[in-house]
């Protein structure tokens, strides 16, 4: 699929603040596609659909987490993790794209995972960095970007714990997991 149609297909399921961020996060991710060797066009392709469920119905997004075995735990935990998974699944079933690295990089740029990959990496990263996001230590984690996706992605896990922390919100298991997977890694300094 093309961008131009690739772009159509998700204007009409956003906002237009929320299309405004999907172009910046495109930008961002094929930026750090070309920087870290991921593959550029598949980069393009996830970061257009990664908001792709974003504002369906929070009812229509449960309906297919049950029927679709999205691990059910994910219901207990806030619902804008929601829209990643599903995303992932209506992506495939709505606009055909049967690529599942595109189709994981869209489902798990709001969680993370144990052992991303390089292309689950750079969607998660470009989502947080994009240039129209501002708060607090976004600045930072752009910096890191610069010169270590791994180091970056690990700030930016970090700043989101905390922010959860300090609203007494509960975090989602995956996302201690992948800090974990990262950490164990051995790239991290």
């Amino acid at each position: 699929m093309n961008r131009e149609t690739a772009l159509l297909l998700v204007k009409e399921q956003l906002t237009e603040h929320r299309y405004l961020h999907t172009l910046g996060v495109t930008e961002t991710a094929i930026k750090l596609a070309d920087k870290y060797g991921a593959d550029m066009k598949k980069a393009e392709l996830a970061a257009i659909f990664h908001d792709y469920a974003k504002f369906r119905p929070k009812d229509e997004m449960k309906q297919i987490i049950l029927e679709q075995g999205i691990p059910g735990n994910l219901l207990d935990f806030n619902n804008e993790l929601w829209h990643a998974p599903v995303g992932a699944y209506l992506v495939e079933k709505e606009a055909g794209v049967k690529d599942i690295e595109i189709l994981d990089a869209i489902r798990y740029h709001t969680s993370g995972r144990p052992g991303m990959t390089l292309l689950e990496k750079v969607i998660y990263l470009a989502d947080y960095i994009e240039p129209g996001r501002q708060f607090p230590g976004v600045e930072e984690v752009r910096g890191l970007a610069e010169n270590d996706l791994n180091v970056a992605l690990v700030q930016a896990i970090k700043n989101t714990v905390s922010f959860l922390f300090k609203r007494n919100q509960p975090i989602y298991p995956d996302t201690f997991l992948t800090y974990n997977s990262l950490i164990e890694s051995g790239r991290i300094d």
